[in-house]
């Protein structure tokens, strides 16, 4: 199939679900009505990934890299706004192996907590996620420690791409799913497993325009890096492996600004008793601010993708 490469495949993704099962929840979905949010009404399901170990979907692609590679004596390392970084933390935990975090200096205080609670090192590098690649690239090269990248690696797209097959097992007849975007590699593993099957939409913030630059660019390019969500949506690029799987099967992808992600939290909470980080509540927001409005009778699916934040106030 044209886009979806040998590696990271509908089977493939399979295989990799089976090996993760045994570390992984089946996190829940939750079919509602929009009008519940005060939309359009018309069915919604809402997939809960904030509810995974270590609080986000992140946790998947970790153990993906951690059963299927190669772990050395100096164990691994990973550069991360903090979910990627608490998800390896907690992988290396449960499987006894070493792991030194690098984070910029945005990482929320809970993610930061979060990871070294799993009993990872911890550094801070830099103020923002490209910084603390770099550490961690330098770190690898030092120690011999397996680096895991937050996205742009086969075996972390695989595991993310578990959350695609399972909401296709969950919601089978939705017809439309929104992913939030940082690197790629949930909307790039989603895509893959979906196979143009579904229309996947991205969304990510007006301040950190990653897959939006790059698709208008033809190619992978430095975007903005700021923002409410920074700490979880901003590197400073999407992945290069990534990309070829969004370019073929992303529908498109919709804006938002900070203040819709912000309300979109507002409303998660208040309706549901949700409580989500900006990155997990942004392709929520999406539906909320109108930036995408679903056609005629399309039965939509939402990724509600983390919740490590001590940091929204709902009162």
């Amino acid at each position: 199939m044209q886009g979806v490469t040998d590696t990271i495949s509908p089977g493939s993704i399979a295989r990799c679900e089976k090996l993760i099962r045994p570390y992984v929840r089946r996190t829940p979905v939750l079919s509602i009505d929009a009008a519940d949010f005060g939309l359009m009404p018309g069915p919604l399901c809402l997939k809960l990934e904030l509810l995974q170990h270590s609080g986000s979907f992140k946790a998947r692609g970790a153990f993906a890299n951690l059963l299927t590679r190669k772990v050395p004596a100096a164990g691994v390392v990973a550069a991360s706004g903090g979910n990627h970084g608490a998800a390896v933390a907690f992988a290396a935990m449960r499987l006894k192996v070493r792991a030194k975090i690098f984070v910029p200096s945005v990482a929320s205080a809970a993610k930061v907590q979060r990871i070294r609670d799993y009993g990872a090192d911890l550094a801070i590098a830099g103020d923002r996620y490209a910084d603390a690649l770099a550490a961690s690239e330098t770190w690898a090269e030092k120690t011999g420690a397996m680096p895991v990248h937050a996205f742009d690696q086969d075996e972390t797209m695989l595991g993310q791409g578990t959350v695609g097959m399972e909401f296709d097992e969950q919601a089978s007849a939705i017809d439309a799913l929104l992913v939030s975007v940082g690197g790629g590699g949930l909307i790039a593993g989603i895509a893959a497993w979906y196979a143009g099957r579904i229309k996947i939409v991205g969304v990510e913030p007006f301040a950190a325009p990653t897959l939006t630059k790059a698709l208008a660019a033809g190619r992978p390019v430095d975007a903005e890096a700021g923002g409410l969500a920074a700490d979880s949506l901003a590197p400073r690029r999407v992945g290069d492996r990534v990309f070829p799987i969004a370019k073929n099967y992303v529908h498109s992808v919709a804006l938002v600004a900070d203040d819709a992600i912000m309300t979109s939290q507002q409303a998660l909470r208040q309706v549901m008793r949700i409580v989500a980080e900006p990155g997990g509540a942004a392709a929520f927001s999406a539906l909320s601010s109108g930036a995408y409005r679903p056609e005629m009778g399309e039965r939509v699916g939402v990724i509600i993708s983390g919740g490590n934040t001590t940091a929204v106030r709902f009162d």
